[in-house]
């Protein structure tokens, strides 16, 4: 990767985060916003400063990020997974291909097999949402098209109960639609309460204001839709 191409990725993401227009106006929440995962191991931080000059090794993403997401590994540290993923993956299009694929194919085997896994399909399809939340309109996104929203909500009716799935969800549906957004927050605020890290999530500041008020803030229809 060469580091010319750090310009284009800050232009870039201007102009994404121009464009993004739901009341947080302080970016797109699946990327601009850090998910705490406490001390679990997920992919590096991203180092703007060294990108193109010594960072972290792309050729290795595909691989680094199965093996957290393979694991028996909690929805809060895949979704800060793939956050950190999409970041990496941006700056070459070929690995942000290469990822996708072995992601949709790691779903597409277990339906096969009749055992259709969860996990994979949610990882599947929140890698669709914040590639499309990351990668403009001029850039080359290998997810376009695809409704990774339908694949998460496939996942929640795999997995059943689970708020951390519904928070991830709530994120997705800030833009709408507003009655899938509303029951995604309240199933994800009432399993808070019997989660630590959930709650200390929702807690959290996002544009000068807690998550779980931002989720809220949708719901009395201060949203553009």
């Amino acid at each position: 990767m060469k580091s010319r191409l750090f310009p284009h990725m800050v232009i870039g993401m201007t102009a994404i985060l121009l464009g993004f227009t739901t009341s947080v106006k302080a970016g797109p929440p699946l990327i601009c916003h850090a998910i705490d995962i406490g001390q679990a191991k997920t992919l590096p931080q991203v180092d703007w400063n060294r990108i193109g000059n010594g960072g972290y090794d792309l050729k290795n993403l595909t691989r680094d990020t199965l093996a957290i997401l393979d694991s028996s590994t909690p929805v809060l540290v895949r979704m800060e997974t793939l956050r950190r993923a999409t970041l990496y993956a941006r700056q070459d299009p070929q690995v942000a291909k290469e990822l996708l694929t072995r992601l949709q194919a790691r779903a597409a085997d277990s339906d096969a097999a009749g055992h259709p896994e969860a996990m994979a399909w949610f990882d599947f399809g929140y890698l669709v949402e914040t590639y499309g939340q990351w990668m403009g309109r001029s850039q080359p996104n290998p997810a376009r098209g695809v409704d990774g929203y339908g694949w998460v909500k496939k996942a929640i009716s795999l997995r059943g109960s689970d708020p951390e799935m519904e928070f991830a969800a709530a994120l997705i549906t800030l833009r709408g639609p507003e009655s899938a957004h509303r029951e995604h927050v309240q199933k994800a605020l009432a399993g808070a309460k019997s989660d630590p890290l959930l709650a200390r999530n929702l807690a959290s500041t996002f544009n000068g204001q807690t998550m779980s008020a931002m989720l809220s803030t949708a719901l009395e229809g201060n949203l553009k839709r």
